[in-house]
């Protein structure tokens, strides 16, 4: 893992870090006063995820934080990113759960101390189930109550998070929570998906007032996951396609945040799907933030599905995953460059997600996970091309940090850097952590 001398990683200022999520990896899911998230109930109904599994246990940090704090001091990663548990913070009326609180106030704490910038995500998919109950993202009150959690938080939390992230992936939360089903609350119904798009969206635009007001030296921004596509096909249906792909994968979340404007073809591709606004709503969507965060990890091949979308065609003989993505390293570079050629406010960029999925085993103690140091290596690569065509990249997160539980997959796909043993909490640093750890102590020495 050794980037060419010219490379932007070699230079002090580019983070290098880690990244991981409250339910993938917390467990401790009835403790100290948590609430049941979204997550808690789909996990737990039959059929939802791969074997049952559930985020009940998970890799069990909520107890054993202190030695994944040693984890990361051992790899002597830039920063850590990770996310607050909504349901475990705040009690159902409202009031801040000062036992839930503790427990990330001793977390970034002892980051801190270990000389770690902290990147705090306050939204990664786990709402609180007595607001799905009330409609979830669906109801225009859940970006209200959103803001009051973020008010909360990060007057609990001012002076401990250098930067802040409203949320995590609302493409995520809006079309694979409430779209197609395949992630909570699992609702399939476009008109659903395009409202809770629009209420995730006011909720980060009103929680960033907050951030600002109450935690003034931190950064505040918004992640957000992107998609690249491209055609087999040889119609000019077949590019419309891609390209459409590419408004709703990408162009949705992107266009309200940076031109205060949905992308017009959204409602060629779903016509009368248009979501229920009032007046100022994407003025406050649009508010400026300090940084976006983009989370990238493959490709999809489209073509024309004959009206007015697309379909997806698997290519042939191509590497791919454990997760079956395609590994395509230029996606990122292609759409970090678009972006700057398309939206003239772009902030500054963090990489805040980036890995794959392989299925690791320990052998003789070791954990030898060669296509994900390629990985890394080539997607590496693609940002420090990016950076060289001009765009501001400045820090690159690995995910993750450790192997838990991938959501609707359950734990059968690892995406981590330390391999988990679920049975016994066994945490084992695969090649890969070890070749981050030497490149950072090589550009320590530097």
């Amino acid at each position: 893992m050794l980037p060419p001398a010219d490379s932007v990683l070699w230079q002090k200022n580019f983070l290098l870090g880690a990244a991981t999520a409250a339910y993938q990896i917390e467990g401790a899911i009835h403790e100290d006063g948590r609430l049941p998230s979204i997550w808690d109930t789909f996990s737990a109904t039959p059929g939802k995820v791969l074997a049952g599994d559930t985020g009940a246990v998970a890799c069990d940090h909520y107890h054993r934080w202190e030695e994944d704090v040693a984890l990361l001091d051992m790899l002597k990663v830039d920063a850590y990113r990770l996310s607050i548990a909504w349901p475990r913070v705040m009690t159902a009326d409202g009031q801040p759960n000062q036992a839930g609180i503790a427990f990330y106030r001793k977390l970034l704490q002892a980051l801190r101390a270990k000389g770690m910038k902290t990147f705090v995500t306050l939204y990664h998919w786990d709402l609180p189930q007595h607001l799905e109950d009330q409609g979830g993202w669906t109801n225009r009150a859940t970006a209200y109550r959103f803001a009051e959690y973020a008010d909360m938080i990060s007057r609990e939390l001012a002076g401990l998070v250098d930067a802040w992230a409203t949320l995590n992936e609302p493409w995520c939360s809006a079309w694979l929570g409430y779209g197609n089903g395949h992630h909570a609350p699992g609702k399939q119904d476009v008109k659903l998906a395009t409202q809770a798009m629009h209420h995730l969206l006011l909720g980060h635009g009103l929680a960033m007032a907050h951030l600002r007001a109450n935690d003034p030296a931190a950064q505040a921004g918004i992640v957000v996951n992107v998609g690249h596509a491209t055609t087999t096909g040889n119609r000019e249906a077949d590019q419309r396609a891609a390209m459409l792909f590419e408004v709703q994968n990408n162009q949705w979340v992107l266009d309200p945040l940076l031109k205060q404007s949905y992308p017009a073809a959204l409602w060629e591709l779903w016509p009368e799907a248009q979501p229920v606004m009032q007046e100022g709503d994407l003025a406050i969507i649009g508010t400026k933030v300090d940084y976006l965060g983009i989370n990238y990890y493959f490709r999809s091949n489209v073509v024309s599905d004959g009206q007015h979308g697309y379909t997806e065609v698997a290519l042939e003989g191509v590497e791919r995953t454990q997760m079956g993505w395609e590994v395509y390293p230029d996606g990122l570079r292609h759409l970090l460059v678009g972006f700057q050629r398309d939206y003239p406010q772009l902030p500054p960029i963090y990489i805040t997600e980036n890995g794959m999925a392989s299925d690791d085993q320990v052998v003789d103690g070791e954990v030898i996970d060669s296509q994900r140091i390629s990985f890394f290596n080539r997607h590496l690569a693609a940002v420090d091309q990016a950076v060289k065509a001009g765009v501001d990249v400045r820090g690159y997160f690995i995910w993750s940090l450790l192997d838990n539980f991938e959501w609707a997959f359950g734990y059968e796909r690892r995406f981590g850097i330390v391999h988990v043993d679920y049975a016994t909490q066994q945490r084992t640093p695969k090649r890969s952590a070890q070749l981050v750890q030497q490149f950072l102590a090589q550009r320590r020495a530097k």
